[in-house]
């Protein structure tokens, strides 16, 4: 139907670790107050930090979402638009160490390569990576 908008799909930050990151924030906070010089600086630091990173998730939780048209990735820099075209992979990377197996999913988009964690999305990457190839034109 014309002006009839497809369905999309959105992964995002799941609230449990946007809630875990601002209570880092308020942690790392009461140690910088109750804190002598050097504690003072470091938690500060940590502070900033979890506080950036609390406040990116909460003003745009959406990491990637996926449409007919293509994808919308959301990061640091911005909320990217990307054409199916331009899209030269998507893969699983996956990655064992000290006995903990790290998976990414890595969207390769010419110059560009997307990086995205369940802690980023929401979901196994493993299964927004087999959505993402099944939308794919």
């Amino acid at each position: 139907m014309a002006g009839v908008e497809e369905p999309r799909h959105e992964w995002r930050v799941p609230r449990g670790i946007v809630a875990l990151k601002a209570v880092g924030t308020m942690l790392c906070g009461v140690l910088a107050i109750a804190g002598d010089g050097a504690q003072l600086f470091l938690a500060g630091v940590a502070t900033v930090g979890f506080g950036l990173l609390t406040g990116r998730d909460l003003v745009a939780p959406v990491r990637l979402a996926a449409g007919d048209d293509g994808l919308v990735v959301t990061g640091l820099s911005g909320r990217e638009r990307i054409s199916w075209n331009d899209v030269d992979r998507i893969r699983v990377d996956s990655h064992r160490r000290y006995g903990l197996t790290t998976e990414l999913l890595e969207i390769d988009a010419g110059e560009q390569i997307h990086l995205f964690s369940r802690f980023d999305l929401g979901e196994p990457v493993v299964d927004v990576a087999e959505a993402l190839m099944r939308m794919r034109p």
